[in-house]
């Protein structure tokens, strides 16, 4: 059966909740992309590379952008399918089927050449305004459990919401790194994206024998093995909530966190390089 259409247990999401962490998410990226583009450096700001290989500060916000537009685009489209065929699980495993043509931990597939090397501050600071409207209107009208085509199949909206705020936590991260921008993440939105990661590694390697602890928002057990089930595991990992995002979706490679200490592993199973990074590397 393909990935998109095998049966999964995917966590359940408040829709309020992640609704309003996305808000504050997409608030804080903006607020940084403005003071960014205010500053004297900002052309050349904009031109700096970022960890995602080949794109440029400036094309990384666009994407951003483009990611909020994707919702109220596939809103738009009609007929509108009659049912769900995919949860969030299942949608992360067809990300992973396509990993060779996703560079990034996100939902759109955008060629390099689609995404423009050109406009001042003020221009690019209006795009991603601009998105950020659209979804935002979007959001006060729609009902939840409408269902939109994703590339990937149909899901409902409330789902759907949560990739959005998987894209732009992460890259939210990607621009911090590259320009030094500071964002504060929501702890809903740190909270949901850690749990939505943690529950596929838990899919893509079932098992008892490792337990994984991103304290305070996920604990999961994986990996084939002897399944504990008194006492303290035999093969603990435990990290923070941004440090398994970045291990997650490949912006950390598993031997820096260990080198960096900004994870530990206790046990002779315990090491997570061969099911790490989930997604994409960038």
């Amino acid at each position: 059966m393909p990935p998109a259409q095998r049966k999964s247990r995917s966590r359940k999401y408040d829709p309020a909740t992640v609704r309003g962490a996305l808000n504050a998410e997409v608030r804080a990226v903006r607020e940084a992309v403005a003071v960014m583009c205010a500053a004297g450096d900002a052309p050349q700001l904009l031109e700096a590379p970022t960890r995602l290989q080949g794109w440029s500060v400036r094309q990384l916000i666009v994407h951003i952008a483009m990611g909020l537009e994707t919702l109220p685009r596939l809103l738009a489209e009609r007929p509108a399918p009659a049912r769900a065929e995919l949860d969030l699980q299942g949608y992360l495993r067809s990300m992973r089927g396509r990993s060779g043509d996703i560079a990034i931990a996100g939902t759109a597939v955008v060629e390099e050449d689609a995404l423009p090397d050109e406009g001042g501050p003020q221009t690019v600071v209006a795009r991603l305004d601009s998105a950020a409207e659209r979804l935002a209107a979007a959001l006060a009208e729609m009902d939840g459990r409408t269902v939109v085509t994703t590339r990937f199949g149909a899901m409902t909206v409330d789902d759907f919401l949560v990739t959005r705020l998987l894209e732009t936590v992460v890259h939210g991260d990607d621009l911090t790194a590259a320009t030094g921008a500071a964002i504060g993440h929501e702890r809903q939105a740190l909270a949901a994206v850690t749990r939505l990661l943690a529950d596929a590694l838990a899919a893509e390697a079932p098992g008892g024998s490792v337990e994984v602890r991103i304290p305070p928002f996920a604990v999961v057990q994986c990996v084939e093995g002897p399944r504990h089930t008194r006492g303290t595991p035999p093969n603990v990992v435990e990290t923070d909530p941004m440090t398994w995002i970045r291990l997650a979706t490949g912006r950390m490679s598993w031997d820096a966190a260990l080198d960096a200490a900004e994870v530990s592993a206790s046990g002779e199973r315990a090491d997570l390089s061969a099911q790490l990074p989930l997604l994409g590397r960038p």
